[in-house]
C-alpha cells in the first residue's frame, strides 16, 4: 500500500486541479492521498468528484485535510489535519480568519519586492494564482517568470521569500496549541509539517514538538524531500520519544516544484492509526 499524506492543489498553491491531482494520484499507483491545500477545504468537492469518476477499479482512497499555518515562538511552521469536520464552526472560523490574510500578506510582499527593485506586480501574481489561496509560491512563480530566480526553490531564500527575507511579510496563523485543540474539537487528527525543514527558515526546537506532543499532536512528518538522512534519523527518534505517529509524504505541488506524487510516502499501519483515531471525517472511497 502506498500512502502519500501532503498534497497541494489550485485550491492552494499547487497546479494541478483538485480533480487532477486524484487522477494522477491513481496514475502514478497510489492507494492513499491526502489534499491538504493551505489553510482551506475548497478542493474537496472536485476531489470527491473525480474520485467517483475514476470508479472503484482505480482502487484510490482520498483522505480530507488542509495544512494549517501556524507561528511558536515567533517561529513560523505547518500542522498538517486530517479527517476533521470541516463543518466544525470554530475551526471553520479560524481558518477563514487566516486565509483571509492571505491577499493583503501577499501584496505586501509583491511591495517589499517592488522596492527591492524586482519588477513583479499584483496582476501577475493574481493571474498566477488564479482561484486559489495566494501564497509564497505564487508570488516565486512571478519572480521565475521574470528571470529574477532560476526556480520556485530559489526564490525561497534569505535574499528573498524565506521566512524573515528581505521580502517576507508575516501573516496571520494559528498558535499550533490552540490549532492542534481545535483540530481534535473537530475529530481530526494533527501531524507537524516538515518540522526540520531548515532550508525554509529556523525551525522549532525539539522541546516544544515535545510540548506539542503532551498536548496532544499525534505525529511528525519524517520522511520529507527537505528532510536529509541525518534530519529523517533524528525526528524519527525523537517521534518514538515523544509517541508520536511518524509519517512520510510528497508535499506534492504539481509542476510548481520538482517532487512527484509518492516520492515519501506514509507507513500503512501509521495511516490505518491516523484512521483509527479520526471521528471527524471518513476517507472516500471510489465505490
Amino acid at each position: 500500500m502506498r500512502v502519500d499524506l501532503h498534497t497541494h492543489s489550485t485550491a492552494s498553491d499547487g497546479t494541478d486541479t483538485p480533480g487532477e491531482l486524484v487522477r494522477n494520484a491513481a496514475a502514478a499507483g497510489l492507494d492513499v492521498v491526502a489534499l491538504t491545500d493551505h489553510d482551506t477545504v475548497g478542493g474537496y468537492g472536485q476531489a470527491v468528484a473525480a474520485l467517483r469518476e475514476l470508479g472503484p477499479r482505480s482502487g484510490l482512497t482520498l483522505v480530507t485535510g488542509a495544512e494549517l499555518s501556524c507561528r511558536v515562538g515567533g517561529i513560523s511552521m505547518h500542522l498538517l489535519a486530517y479527517l476533521f469536520d470541516p463543518a466544525e464552526p470554530e475551526l471553520n472560523r479560524e481558518r477563514e480568519l487566516v486565509r483571509d490574510d492571505r491577499v493583503p500578506r501577499a501584496r505586501g510582499m509583491v511591495a517589499r519586492l517592488q522596492e527591492l527593485g524586482v519588477p513583479v506586480t499584483w496582476d501577475q501574481v493574481a493571474r498566477i494564482a488564479g482561484d486559489g489561496s495566494v501564497g509564497r509560491p505564487h508570488i516565486a512563480t512571478a519572480m521565475v517568470e521574470l528571470g529574477v530566480v532560476g526556480s520556485v526553490s530559489d526564490a525561497f531564500t534569505e535574499e528573498w521569500l524565506a521566512n524573515d527575507g528581505r521580502a517576507y511579510v508575516a501573516k496571520a496563523e494559528f498558535d499550533p496549541f490552540e490549532a492542534v485543540r481545535l483540530v481534535k474539537a473537530a475529530g481530526g487528527v494533527t501531524v507537524f509539517a516538515h518540522p526540520g525543514a531548515h532550508k525554509r527558515g529556523e525551525t522549532v526546537p525539539d522541546a516544544v514538538i515535545g510540548e506539542l506532543a503532551a498536548a496532544g499532536l499525534d505525529g511528525i512528518e519524517v520522511d520529507h524531500v527537505d528532510h536529509d538522512p541525518a534530519t529523517r534519523a533524528r525526528l524519527a527518534a525523537l517521534a518514538g520519544e515523544s509517541g508520536l505517529l511518524a509519517t512520510g509524504s510528497s508535499d506534492y505541488h504539481g509542476s510548481r516544484k520538482t517532487v512527484a506524487l509518492g516520492e515519501c510516502v506514509t507507513d500503512p499501519e501509521v495511516y490505518r492509526e491516523i484512521v483509527r483515531r479520526a471521528s471527524g471525517a471518513v476517507p472516500v472511497t471510489a465505490g
